[in-house]
């Protein structure tokens, strides 16, 4: 019985110990690999912004964000950033223009194009559940990797580092 009780002890210890050793902000995504959604949102120029615009033959960001979200205005600076490298594609989610608009005149606009998710029934397409997450997608517009909540200053280098890798 001793011996039972030993082994139930250290396996949970050891189930306990890889646990901690996982980054709770990696959520996996069913879409990895996998195409990107369909989509055709209004866009925020005026425009309309389909998913045809994301394969073409470029690595880009798609970003989901709100200027209702607090970690959206945390991780905008890093946005900027990685602007000056690959195009950003924003998509508000449940947003509208009289609220973004003031919004982008403050901290800058890094997106190349931002579609209008008025119900947001796109990010349910693309599996957001939070805002911001952040998705790189390949020239092929296949999804390479999803970053769920603010992108930080230290997430900089391991994105740009699966950006580099796509290229």
């Amino acid at each position: 019985m001793k011996y039972f009780l030993l082994s139930l002890v250290l396996f949970s210890f050891y189930i306990f110990y890889e646990a901690l050793k996982k980054d709770p902000r990696e959520i996996p995504s069913n879409l990895i690999s996998k195409q990107i959604p369909v989509f055709n949102l209004a866009s925020f120029d005026g425009s309309i912004i389909t998913d045809n615009e994301l394969k073409n033959n470029n690595v880009k960001i798609v970003n989901f964000f709100a200027s209702w979200c607090p970690p959206c205005r945390v991780e905008h600076k890093q946005l900027s950033i990685l602007s000056k490298q690959v195009s950003i594609i924003g998509i508000a989610k449940k947003n509208n223009m009289k609220d973004l608009s003031p919004w982008l005149q403050e901290l800058g606009n890094p997106y190349k194009k931002i579609g209008m998710d008025y119900e947001g029934l796109v990010s349910i397409d693309w599996g957001v559940y939070g805002l911001p997450e952040t998705f790189i997608i390949d020239g092929d517009g296949a999804i390479k990797y999803k970053h769920v909540g603010p992108i930080m200053k230290n997430d900089l280098k391991k994105i740009d580092k699966i950006i580099s890798e796509i290229k």
